[in-house]
């Protein structure tokens, strides 16, 4: 059945930016400020790395890694700008080579830790940083938020 003349026609829930919303028909309203939001969105690249640890030998060999960001609400696009910069680093490159991983071993938990960082120095309010370099395998670096 249609929305009437008293029931809310916009069935969508609020998004970042709108001020809020009433419901008319006995719904309960809201016209407070909206609550925290936050925006996640994956990008996709390739690269290479190696292990050369004491114990821990590996070959180079590469990866189809997948990233996953977190971030409090802001404007996807600017996300997405500062998401698709830092694959722009790593896509087809030895990881081992990057200027970040210098005295690092080039695992999914170190690429986790560098997306965080980077975009805290982008001006993000930067939640969570997830790395998958295989199927079953992925990386998460956090900030707690209260």
């Amino acid at each position: 059945m249609p929305p009437g003349k008293n029931e809310p026609h916009d069935s969508n829930p609020p998004i970042a930016g709108r001020v809020g919303f009433v419901h008319i028909s006995g719904a309960p309203s809201y016209t407070g400020a909206m609550p925290a939001s936050r925006l996640s969105l994956r990008r996709t690249f390739v690269a290479d790395h190696f292990h050369d640890l004491p114990g821990f030998l590996e070959a180079r060999h590469g990866h189809n890694w997948e990233l996953e960001a977190t971030v409090m609400a802001c404007p996807e696009p600017t996300l997405v700008q500062a998401l698709d910069a830092w694959v722009a680093q790593v896509d087809y490159t030895l990881l081992n080579e990057q200027t970040w991983m210098e005295g690092r071993n080039p695992t999914a938990e170190a690429l986790a830790q560098w997306l965080l960082e980077f975009l805290e120095s982008r001006g993000f309010k930067a939640v969570e940083a997830r790395l998958r370099e295989k199927a079953n395998y992925w990386a998460a670096c956090r900030r707690d938020f209260e």
